[in-house]
């Protein structure tokens, strides 16, 4: 398949998923978002294929959800049942990403923001770049870490860890995100992409059927209760969506400038 802005091609038993918008920013917009869950999609009936490379620009993973996107527009006058099924665009992205039987790789280069971050440990093996930097900045636009991230977040890294990435929205670089066990492997910059391809190799050479079993079982472990523990994590983000702190939030960003939160 390709999209307008994601694109997918197969060589032999891997195939790569690239989402480049060509502005230098890659921000998730429900366009980016759709197109990133029909590719997942793609290979739910694949038997053929044993490795997935996901990957952004080669400049940047992407900043985040688009704050600009025009699809956005006319959200606050939504009922609930719209801002649900408007919000329900993420979460079903990182599922289908999640829920593929190929091994999946995520190759990042530059910055990795938010639904990128949400993104990235929705699938099995993060390597990036030198240069890199991981930052969950959703607490300082006044909302909560969504997508049900947060256990995939939390296994990784640990639950204090966690915290440090989603409450105290700390940036983190490449050499840092690998001592918090978010990514894998570091590599030089521009190179992460070569370096899933390799990993997709060593995959692709697998039996395919025992790599698929492995896979299927260590994630109903590690996951087992994720779903239970995020189910309500989009209602409350269409909460924290309706707050003046959100609101706050986004102005804040928008006009760069520091954010006055109330608790409203």
């Amino acid at each position: 398949m390709a999209g307008q802005f994601v694109s997918v091609e197969r060589r032999g038993r891997i195939a790569i998923v690239r989402f480049d918008r060509g502005d230098g920013r890659n921000a998730m917009s429900r366009t980016v978002m759709r197109e990133l869950t029909e590719a997942a999609r793609s290979f739910e009936d694949d038997i053929e294929t044993n490795a997935i490379v996901l990957t952004g620009s080669a400049e940047v993973f992407t900043v985040g959800y688009d704050l600009k996107d025009p699809e956005a527009k006319g959200l606050d006058a939504m009922g609930l049942a719209e801002r649900r099924r408007h919000f329900a665009a993420g979460p079903r992205m990182c599922r289908a990403w999640e829920d593929l039987a190929p091994f999946t790789i995520a190759a990042i280069e530059g910055w990795c923001v938010g639904g990128g971050v949400a993104l990235t440990v929705s699938l099995d093996f993060r390597v990036c770049g030198v240069g890199s930097t991981f930052y969950v900045a959703e607490i300082e636009r006044g909302m909560n870490m969504s997508w049900q991230s947060l256990p995939r977040i939390t296994n990784l890294v640990g639950p204090a860890r966690a915290k440090q990435l989603a409450i105290l929205a700390e940036m983190v670089p490449a050499e840092q995100a690998l001592d918090f066990g978010l990514v894998q492997e570091v590599v030089p910059a521009g190179t992460a992409f070569d370096r899933g391809m390799a990993l997709a190799e060593r995959v692709a050479a697998l039996p395919p059927v025992p790599v698929r079993m492995i896979k299927r079982d260590i994630d109903a472990y590690a996951n087992a209760l994720g779903h239970a523990t995020s189910q309500m994590d989009l209602d409350q983000y269409a909460l924290c969506q309706v707050s003046e702190d959100y609101k706050e939030g986004v102005a804040a960003f928008l006009a760069r400038r520091p954010a006055k939160y109330t608790g409203r």
